[in-house]
């Protein structure tokens, strides 16, 4: 058995072995959030493209300020977006904006509360000792006209959103999503409209695949559901490798009706581990076929989540153009005492809060992997790793984030 970190690593570069260039496609840019940049974004000018105020205040000549309670004459004023034609000269200042552009011949921004009114018309007294450049960002310090802000591979934050629209970009060029075909196996699982008999179930892991496929960054392809017999699981299995990658639930464990590595094994299949040190989920494979990503997660529908995140979702990345992104784990202190047993690293439903500043988490009472009802209660996984098993209520603790929730 792997550890999930080596599990994970292993997707990572067996998948970037695998890595062809994404189809491209242009979008809005309010459409493009969330997807992997195809191109290069570069500053159309410097930014700020002018000596740029910080505070409200006053602008004026650092060297007329070198003690406090100067007495300086105001010449003017400079709202942000507004022009001043004057110079500043020797004992003089003008009264400026944040944002606004600083006068010429001014080398310092002095904040109003620092200051206050003269005893003579449109003068004003500098409390404040200046230094030059206080309180002013340089044209083109943030970025100079032609600087790259945005290389290919970037995925799309609200960050990115706003560097392209500064810089005037209305339409981006981005990877096409991966198709991820999702697949679910099983004599006792019928579809989620139809009425189960009484020792069936309705096909969950479907829909709660599909939707970490469209959370992680891909476009789900749904298959249904595939009984338990060769020729037919065959057939579904094909029609999924047509797809960037395949995702199927059930049928990898030891029974007798689970087929799915012997039929992936027929097709070709190159596996690369079929065990993960972890509960749930423990009966993970994963490997290669026809030049695919085909991941066999267990079927019960909590392990399938947990392995989902923990292995298709950087395969996802790699497969849309980006780089795999970290797993993402937050600290938090345990509230809680909690024990296991088994020398494997646990993921159990868990809540994570916070109050007074500080983020605790408790692990809820449940009922094993096919226990949705208390997942849903919670919002993240606690995460109990195999070197130590018992953890003392107060100890600071992995949390993993229910994606989209946190």
């Amino acid at each position: 058995m792997l550890s999930y970190e080596d599990a994970r690593l292993k997707v990572i570069e067996v998948t970037a072995g695998l890595r062809r260039i994404p189809a491209r496609e242009e979008l809005k840019l309010q459409n493009s959030l969330g997807r992997i940049l195809a191109q290069e974004i570069a500053s159309d000018r410097d930014y700020p493209p002018f000596d740029r105020a910080t505070r409200d205040g006053f602008a004026l000549r650092a060297a007329d300020c070198r003690e406090a309670g100067a007495k300086l004459q105001v010449i003017g004023e400079i709202r942000a977006g507004g022009k001043f034609a004057k110079a500043v000269r020797a004992g003089e200042c003008v009264q400026i904006m944040t944002g606004a552009a600083v006068p010429r011949g001014a080398d310092a921004v002095v904040m109003i509360e620092h200051t206050r009114t003269g005893a003579r018309e449109n003068e004003v007294m500098i409390e404040r000792v200046a230094e030059t450049g206080m309180n002013i960002v340089p044209r083109g310090s943030e970025s100079p006209a032609g600087d790259v802000l945005l290389r290919a591979a970037t995925r799309i934050g609200y960050a990115e959103i706003a560097i392209a629209a500064q810089v005037g970009r209305t339409e981006l060029e981005v990877y096409r999503k991966p198709r991820v075909a999702i697949l679910s196996t099983g004599d006792e699982v019928v579809a989620v409209e139809a009425q189960p008999g009484p020792f069936e179930i309705r096909n969950s892991n479907g829909a709660s695949l599909a939707a970490q496929a469209e959370l992680a960054g891909a476009e789900a392809v749904p298959l249904g559901n595939a009984p338990d017999r060769i020729d037919e699981l065959r057939q579904m299995i094909e029609s999924g490798l047509r797809e960037d990658a395949l995702v199927l639930s059930g049928g990898v464990s030891m029974g007798k009706y689970d087929l799915v590595e012997e039929v992936l094994r027929g097709l070709g299949a190159e596996f690369f581990f079929d065990a993960l040190a972890i509960r749930p989920g423990r009966p993970a494979v994963f490997g290669i076929c026809r030049g695919k990503p085909v991941f066999g997660l267990p079927g019960n529908p909590v392990s399938t989540m947990v392995t989902f995140e923990l292995l298709a979702v950087p395969a996802v990345d790699v497969l849309g153009g980006g780089d795999a992104r970290p797993l993402p784990l937050l600290k938090a202190k345990l509230s809680r005492g909690v024990e296991q047993k088994a020398v494997l690293t646990h993921f159990l439903p868990a809540m994570l809060e916070w109050a007074s500043g500080e983020a605790t988490v408790s692990e809820l009472p449940w009922q094993g992997s096919g226990d949705i009802a208390t997942l849903a209660r919670g919002n993240c996984f606690l995460v109990v790793h195999q070197s130590k098993l018992k953890l003392a209520a107060g100890e600071w603790v992995d949390v993993l984030p229910r994606r989209g929730l946190l």
